[in-house]
């Protein structure tokens, strides 16, 4: 009977300690917590990362964004060109296949104090070469014809040639910016890994900061290359319709040109 009541009292005596350890528990929580929370920092600065590369790095990093700005200049330049290009073609040929005369045509496109262009300067390069040689009696009329080819042909040639001006520009930089990227990342991971030499306890957090530096090299890389790949592929594409038009027009020119030169003359 006895053992059955100091069973009892132990019972009724152990929910009194209870409170006191929980208390004890959650009052460490908090001050645990609260010098474990300012420790925690995931933010990414990447001008404090710039700014701490080492020399070499900085100097890719600078080289790579001056890539990228002038490659965003050639872009924009070469899309306001294609465009002016496109319209100039346009209005020409709907003037030159409305029926009206080849030689007021002629007269308009080098009376003007302008520089032709486009569809009207191959127009006005071979009408000028064929009517030089319509002046010269008894030339055969292929003469005539090859002639004007000729001149329309170089002038399309000059024509093409300026539209592409530039071009290789941005496929350089679109082939060449990963590899300088990756020429900085590699300088300073040598470096963050060479600091370490000094160092009798080396952990991921010494050696982070310096790859996190590096890597934003290869970073910049990616971002000079892709918008100058992406607008290479575009504008090339571009310019090759414009010179299908070009020598579409000369054809359809010399068919004309051909009509207009009967044999004998």
């Amino acid at each position: 009977m006895m053992w059955m009541l100091e069973v009892f009292a132990a019972i009724q005596s152990a929910p009194q300690a209870l409170p006191d350890v929980a208390s004890a528990a959650q009052s460490a929580l908090p001050a645990t917590a609260a010098g474990a929370a300012p420790a925690v920092d995931n933010g990414l600065n990447l001008v404090t990362l710039v700014l701490g590369a080492s020399l070499p790095v900085k100097l890719v990093m600078g080289l790579l964004l001056l890539a990228s700005i002038a490659s965003w200049v050639i872009i924009f330049l070469k899309q306001s060109v294609l465009r002016s290009a496109a319209r100039s073609a346009d209005a020409f040929e709907e003037k030159f296949w409305s029926g009206a005369d080849l030689n007021h045509l002629y007269r308009d496109a080098t009376e003007r104090n302008r520089l032709t262009s486009g569809t009207e300067a191959i127009f006005e390069a071979g009408f000028r070469e064929f009517s030089r040689l319509r002046q010269r009696k008894g030339m055969d009329a292929r003469i005539h014809l090859e002639g004007a080819q000729r001149g329309m042909r170089a002038q399309l040639a000059r024509e093409v040639d300026a539209l592409e001006h530039n071009l290789e520009f941005l496929a350089n930089v679109g082939s060449i910016s990963p590899y300088v990227g990756l020429f900085g990342t590699v300088w300073g991971i040598m470096i963050s890994f060479q600091g370490l030499a000094n160092m009798k306890e080396a952990t991921i957090a010494t050696v982070a900061p310096g790859i996190s530096e590096a890597l934003v090299a290869t970073a910049m890389g990616l971002f000079a290359a892709i918008p100058a790949v992406w607008a290479y592929n575009r504008i090339a594409t571009k310019v090759e319709r414009i010179n299908v038009r070009y020598e579409a027009f000369v054809e359809e020119f010399s068919s004309i040109l051909q009509r207009q030169a009967p044999v004998g003359d």
